[in-house]
């Protein structure tokens, strides 16, 4: 069989990036733009070798995880994904901090599903005062069920991550959201740096850190790519990667979905990147992957969000653990 002279080419790409990841190398920026440029048949390559790096790096083992929107809309910050925004006129339920009892019931759903983590999260540009008091008092009753507890509570402060790490907060989410040059096109009332001081804090605290992006929002490869780079310098533990889920009343609720192959090379791509650390499907897989959501995990995932999301629907514990068990992987 003739192969083409690209095809060989973008093989050689391929199968270069993967021997150094697996010589404990890192590949470089020019390395990952050219992976981002592999098309045509030759993406399935680049999914096969992902899909090698998943296993050689993470075992075959998937981390779930599950969400609480604990708190909702009402959002003083101008994100222009989020329905949640007061710039959002998205019909969404709006309500303020849930009671105790029902968000310890969530977690008792989530544990019951097979989950191993459930995030409590907040609308705003942080959970502060008695609403913070509560959640850490939520947070230690919850690790008592035997899931692990973690969090999204916007910019805290290192004393305000630190009392919570002592409530028994295994994680806290923070997202870098996109790259430090498109940032200010999606948000305006917090900044990038603020963004890092969190982070930074959420490190010395002693806390895991989750912190990834939302792809679809208009930026480019470079943009990815760079973000990519900035989680690979932080080195959290958990990178989610959410593909945006158009609502309309938002200033991105005319945008068209990914194309499927487009984001499951992202997922590649940044196992490519980050080749150690859990790479976690989250927000908008189903309307993204559409029937290619059996595909991410072959495209490097190996940690998912299961359930429903914030404001929009998710897919069924049941649902994901077929596909877990019918890849051969098992639920970590």
């Amino acid at each position: 069989m003739r192969i083409s002279g690209r095809s060989a080419q973008q093989s050689d790409v391929i199968a270069s990036a993967e021997a150094r990841i697996i010589g404990g190398l890192e590949i470089t920026r020019d390395e990952a733009l050219s992976l981002a440029s592999i098309s045509g048949n030759d993406i399935f390559d680049l999914f096969s070798s992902s899909n090698r790096l998943r296993g050689h790096f993470r075992g075959e083992s998937i981390d779930l995880c599950t969400i609480t929107n604990a708190r909702s809309g009402a959002c003083p910050e101008d994100c222009a994904y989020c329905a949640q925004s007061f710039r959002s006129s998205a019909e969404i339920p709006v309500y303020p901090l849930s009671a105790k009892d029902q968000v310890i019931e969530k977690a008792r759903e989530a544990r019951a599903g097979g989950a191993k983590r459930f995030c409590i999260v907040t609308s705003g540009r942080k959970a502060a005062g008695p609403d913070l008091r509560s959640i850490a008092a939520m947070v230690s009753e919850i690790r008592l069920l035997g899931i692990l507890p973690c969090a999204t509570l916007g910019l805290l402060t290192k004393d305000e991550l630190e009392m919570l790490k002592d409530s028994g907060l295994e994680r806290f989410h923070h997202n870098l959201e996109t790259s430090e040059r498109f940032f200010p096109e999606i948000c305006t009332t917090h900044t990038y740096k603020e963004k890092l001081q969190t982070i930074s804090w959420v490190k010395e605290s002693g806390l895991s850190l989750c912190s990834g992006g939302i792809f679809g929002l208009g930026e480019t490869w470079d943009d990815r790519i760079d973000m990519a780079f900035a989680l690979r310098e932080i080195s959290p533990d958990s990178v989610p990667v959410n593909f945006l889920t158009p609502i309309r009343g938002t200033r991105l609720g005319d945008k068209s979905p990914l194309a499927p192959l487009e984001a499951l090379k992202i997922i590649s791509l940044y196992r490519f990147i980050l080749p150690d650390k859990e790479i976690r499907v989250c927000g908008g897989r189903m309307l993204t992957l559409g029937e290619f959501n059996s595909f991410i995990f072959f495209a490097g995932a190996d940690g998912l969000l299961t359930g429903n999301y914030l404001t929009t629907t998710g897919r069924g514990f049941e649902d994901d653990l077929r596909l877990i068990h019918q890849y051969g992987l098992r639920v970590g």
